[in-house]
């Protein structure tokens, strides 16, 4: 074989080796690369997948920390609604008890609501001994009216009246001084006690004592009602029913005044 030949040959070999080395290296190269960017999404995605979560994360604590502060805010304006309407409740119940103190004012109106108490406190008691207790001032009036309240019961329970004691030892408080009803002292506004012979059994009924009971009673009523009182709440005050108007009226007209 000449030298030309093989030196062809050589060169053919050559050619065919590097081309089968390029092939590889492209190969290799394009395996690496696919290599590197399947690792470079999974570590993107990997990435993503901790932005996102760390993302949530911080959007709950977002989210509850909105809704505790929404909590606290509202916990708060319930607070200062419910310490309005105490404050407005309280000054209805103010302005009440400076009224039941102007009702003695009226000795016609008032003389008829002391009996009327006398014959409802025997009505409850139906003892056949009762001790009555009224303010000193009041003792007069009490005096003029007992044997009209006895009457009265006698009719209406339809049995013999009973022995009333007035009590000449101990009185009831009398009204505050100035009409200060925030008075840290006692007072009775008017009204009377009643009680069972033994002490068993006692009827506070007076102004004050029927103030508290219709507050408790009718609290939900009083937070909507303005500072007058209505008619059908001072009557339900004083036990009156809807045939007692004119005498309501008589009473609301003092509260007013």
């Amino acid at each position: 074989m000449k030298d030309a030949d093989v030196s062809q040959q050589i060169q053919q070999m050559i050619r065919f080796i590097r081309q089968e080395a390029e092939e590889k290296a492209n190969e290799i190269s394009v395996a690496a690369e696919e290599e590197f960017n399947i690792e470079k999404l999974q570590l993107l995605e990997a990435e993503k997948r901790k932005i996102r979560q760390e993302y949530e994360r911080k959007a709950k604590q977002i989210d509850v920390r909105r809704k505790i502060e929404y909590s606290m805010q509202l916990n708060a304006s319930r607070i200062k609604v419910l310490q309005a309407q105490d404050e407005l409740v309280n000054s209805m119940k103010d302005s009440a008890k400076k009224g039941l103190l102007r009702i003695s004012n009226d000795k016609k109106a008032y003389k008829k609501l002391v009996k009327d108490m006398i014959v409802q406190g025997l009505l409850r008691l139906r003892e056949p001994s009762v001790l009555l207790r009224c303010r000193e001032g009041d003792r007069k009036l009490v005096e003029s009216v007992l044997d009209e309240a006895k009457k009265q019961y006698s009719e209406k329970a339809n049995m013999q009246a009973p022995k009333v004691t007035l009590d000449d030892r101990v009185y009831l408080p009398p009204p505050p001084k100035n009409g200060a009803t925030d008075s840290h002292e006692p007072f009775c506004s008017g009204g009377v006690i009643l009680a069972s012979e033994d002490g068993k059994i006692v009827l506070e009924n007076t102004l004050d004592a029927r103030l508290d009971v219709i507050f408790r009673q009718k609290l939900p009523e009083a937070c909507s009602l303005s500072h007058t009182p209505s008619i059908h709440f001072v009557a339900c005050m004083f036990g009156y029913t809807t045939k007692n108007h004119e005498e309501i009226q008589i009473i609301v007209d003092n509260l007013k005044s």
